[in-house]
């Protein structure tokens, strides 16, 4: 018999947990109210605000381990009341939402604090901090809502601050370029979580967690992987996951701290988190199951295999996170105790990858910006600090005893080869596979970077340490890349047994491999991978490129996922838009043409206008009545059933 969900509401010092989001979304609107009065101040006010949220989520921590039953729920006001459809705007403080609040704030507190440094010299450095506020008041009401809608509100405010904060150089390019890239892509799979949610409203009557988690064991199968499968298509967009992992890589066309937020504490992560607070909807269908597990497989080894093909420091770790994330993928997807192993491994990558991209913005700032690490080399005489902190991040995402990612990868790995069936092989070997290659090509990037001859171009004559505003963070993170691991893993499963459905026991099946074999094979292939690109890249590389085969080519180019995309979505949705604006002209032409001359005359600008205003609203409706049709003959095939 399943265990019912319940939440106690907020008191005391709980009750106040909705300052977590009021204080950076406050920030933010000052910034942006005052605009320039607020230049020569308004970044320490941005860092204030999430230290302060750091501060306040620390209190609500120790105040939640003190509670028997560790989930309370804040409701603020109705939110949309509806016929039979009530939202509450509502907050939901439970141990998942904890960690994932520390995480955000603790994490992101040090990213705001370089980040100081890192602008020093842009014009819009408030406007910079007025988003980058913005960006964590989002997520963080993404993470504390109580209900989906909660959740999709916050899901829209992170992509929103992602598309400012990526093109925020919008005189480059490329970085307007990224910034539609990563909002259109997201788009997707927002698209698919609010079909989601439409879907649990018409099913369950309900988008409240505590509902929903309650009534999935009485759905239709079909409609659970329907709706799964839908929550997945979301969370895949936001997190980077194939088939719509494209705009990860190109974000980096933003300022190096958006990169570091967005991968260590952020957005990326907002996925995983969908998934792990869905996990009885996830647990519920063994089908959808697979699907997960498949993704953050096949995902885990793209990212390995295309980053070890980048020259760019940036590219070449977000490709690294792709495959991380593709890793957490993989522990939610494996479901039971593996759930716990993945909210690991993320907090655990949020120390280590934070540090690691902030390193490349301290080498990109003693280097005139330059990012090319075939035009790097011998970095650690002249940036010490840096080498030592990114050091500790490199060791980390390798999995290198004793070091925080051996603690909570190695456990995701030893979790696939446990399955009970065939697929323990296949997985376990993806998972197996993954860390050999991540060893490879993060110790290309590092070995290129720091050490052998320097290669420099000519118009770097010495390159030099970042100022300590932006060292500091990173010797913090260095020591969370070194020590987290295993705090995390021997404290966090535990913690996460009193979020539904999370933690607790694994099924006992009988492994393919023993735990012991399993650790012995991850440390053997990831000493391979070092050994392998140390050998090859430890006295340099080409500055240009140079031949290659199949493989390396298709790496270079993505292994043709851009192509993908564009066959398989672009190319479709461009067909599509061309049919109906065709259907529109030749079908409702005429009837827009009368319409727009029976609301009057005025002049050509206006007629202009109320023609164009006509053609859109009958357009609108005509595709508003052919979903409303496909819907309706979908429930009667017995499709949703």
């Amino acid at each position: 018999m399943e265990e019912t969900v319940r939440y106690a509401e907020a008191t005391g010092l709980l009750g106040s947990v909705w300052l977590l989001v009021a204080i950076p979304l406050v920030s933010a609107a000052i910034l942006l109210l005052l605009g320039r009065r607020a230049d020569r101040w308004g970044h320490w006010l941005g860092v204030a605000a999430i230290g302060a949220a750091f501060v306040l989520g620390l209190s609500y921590f120790f105040q939640l381990r003190g509670l028997e039953n560790k989930s309370v729920e804040l409701s603020l006001w109705d939110f949309i009341t509806v016929g039979d459809l009530r939202v509450d705007f509502g907050l939901l403080f439970d141990p998942l939402a904890a960690v994932f609040v520390l995480l955000i704030t603790g994490v992101g507190f040090l990213i705001h604090l370089y980040a100081v440094e890192y602008m020093a010299h842009d014009a819009g450095r408030r406007r910079f901090f007025a988003y980058f506020n913005l960006f964590v008041a989002a997520m963080l009401l993404l993470v504390l809502g109580n209900n989906y809608v909660m959740l999709y509100f916050g899901w829209e405010g992170v992509g929103l601050a992602s598309y400012l904060l990526i093109s925020f150089w919008t005189d480059r390019p490329s970085a307007a370029t990224a910034g539609k890239k990563a909002f259109l892509m997201n788009r997707v799979g927002d698209a698919g979580l609010a079909i989601g949610i439409f879907i649990m409203f018409a099913t369950l009557g309900t988008t409240q967690y505590d509902e929903v988690f309650n009534g999935v064991s009485g759905l239709a199968g079909g409609t659970v992987l329907a709706l799964g499968l839908l929550l997945l298509l979301g969370a895949t967009g936001k997190s980077g996951q194939f088939p719509l992992q494209a705009w990860l890589p190109d974000a980096m066309e933003g300022p190096t701290p958006v990169s570091a937020l967005i991968h260590a504490a952020t957005m990326v992560t907002a996925g995983v988190y969908l998934i792990a607070r869905s996990n009885p909807v996830f647990s519920a269908n063994e089908t959808l199951q697979l699907v997960v597990v498949s993704v953050g497989a096949l995902t885990l080894l793209l990212g390995c295999i295309i980053g070890a093909a980048k020259d760019d420091i940036k590219r070449v770790l977000a490709w690294s996170t792709v495959s991380q994330i593709g890793y957490m993928f993989l522990g939610v997807g494996l479901g039971g105790a593996a759930y716990a192993l993945a909210i690991v491994h993320l907090l655990a990558h949020g120390f280590f990858k934070a540090n690691m991209f902030l390193g490349a913005g301290s080498v990109m700032h003693g280097m005139k910006d330059q990012v090319d690490i075939r035009r790097f080399g011998g970095l650690a005489k002249h940036m010490k600090i840096t080498w030592i902190t990114f050091m500790m991040g490199w060791l980390a995402i390798i999995g290198m005893f004793p070091f925080s990612g051996f603690f909570s990868k190695e456990p995701i790995i030893v979790a696939a080869f446990e399955r009970d069936d065939w697929t323990a092989w296949l997985f376990g070997g993806a998972a197996l596979l993954g860390a050999g290659l991540t060893a490879f090509y993060m110790t290309r990037l590092f070995v290129l970077t720091f050490h052998g001859p320097k290669r420099w171009t000519e118009d770097i004559d010495h390159p030099h340490e970042s100022p300590a505003l932006m060292t500091i963070p990173l010797i913090l993170l260095a020591i969370g890349s070194v020590g987290a691991g295993f705090l995390l893993a021997t404290s966090v499963p535990d913690w996460l047994t009193a979020t539904a459905g999370l933690g607790g026991e694994a099924e006992e099946h009988e492994a393919v491999l023993s735990h012991t074999v399993i650790t012995i094979l991850s440390l053997l292939v990831t000493a391979l991978g070092v050994g392998l690109a140390w050998t090859l890249f430890r006295n340099g590389t080409a500055t240009t490129p140079q031949p290659a085969g199949v493989l390396v080519t298709a790496a270079r180019r993505n292994l043709y996922t851009d192509a993908f995309n564009e066959a398989v979505f672009e190319k479709p949705g461009i067909f599509l838009t061309r049919a109906l604006v065709y259907l529109d002209n030749r079908g409702v032409d005429g009837l827009v043409n009368g319409l727009a001359a029976g609301v009057g005359g005025g002049s050509g600008r206006l007629r202009r206008l109320q023609t164009g205003f006509v053609r859109s609203y009958a357009t609108s409706i005509l595709t508003g009545a052919l979903l409303v049709v496909a819907a309706f003959l979908a429930v009667q095939a017995g499709w949703l059933a």
